[in-house]
């Protein structure tokens, strides 16, 4: 599949919530709102530990969030990164995450989200955001984490498209994705030579798969 830099970006938030209807659900309405009047594609769905989440490959853009009981994430949103296929489709994704927490910020910060940052460590993470009570209503705060969202997804877009004209489509951007930092860059830079020295403008897994068999594979 080949991305497209004009087309709108497709997000997802999979979240976790006790109640129906209660502060979560509405600051999550809110997120996919504030998304969709920025030309973004939403979805929303409510994690269960144990199911299927093929589907999350089908989105530029993965969104985590749920509250904090008893200092702990809640736990069908923990347990779908343990439990599930969730973390092996998240591989290659952008991520953005929240919490709502009562706690003081920093705290939330360095004992709560790192509870999901821990499952993360390979993919790039947008925006993050701990929400108190009082700012899960507040339009301000809400259109602040959206708009960071959206403007590190257009960096991390746009530096995915370099000078030569050459573009990478998803699926080898994932396999790029999933290899260390300190090859990544480099391994880039060889394709990308060896997609102007042959006339390619696209990089897929097959053109992945002739540059390793070349002479100057990688």
């Amino acid at each position: 599949m080949t991305r497209i830099e004009e087309r709108p970006m497709r997000a997802i938030i999979l979240y976790d919530s006790r109640t129906t209807g209660g502060s979560t659900d509405r600051l999550i309405d809110s997120i996919g709102r504030e998304l969709v009047e920025s030309g973004a594609y939403v979805e929303k769905a409510k994690c269960r530990a144990l199911a299927d989440y093929s589907f999350v490959k089908e989105f530029d853009v993965v969104i985590l969030g749920a509250p904090v009981y008893y200092l702990v994430v809640s736990s069908q949103l923990l347990g779908a990164l343990v439990q599930s296929n969730l973390k092996k489709n998240l591989r290659g994704k952008k991520i953005a995450l929240f919490l709502a927490c009562g706690s003081p910020e920093p705290m939330a910060l360095t004992f709560y989200l790192p509870q999901l940052k821990v499952h993360l460590v390979r993919n790039r993470i947008l925006a993050e955001k701990i929400f108190a009570p009082h700012q899960m209503d507040d339009p301000e705060t809400i259109g602040d984490f959206v708009e960071e969202i959206e403007e590190e997804y257009r960096k991390a877009n746009k530096s995915r498209t370099r000078s030569t004209g050459i573009q990478w489509d998803d699926e080898a951007l994932e396999i790029l994705d999933q290899m260390p930092s300190i090859f990544s860059g480099k391994i880039r830079a060889t394709m990308e030579t060896y997609a102007q020295q042959n006339g390619i403008t696209l990089i897929t897994p097959a053109v992945l798969d002739e540059a390793r068999s070349s002479p100057m594979g990688f």
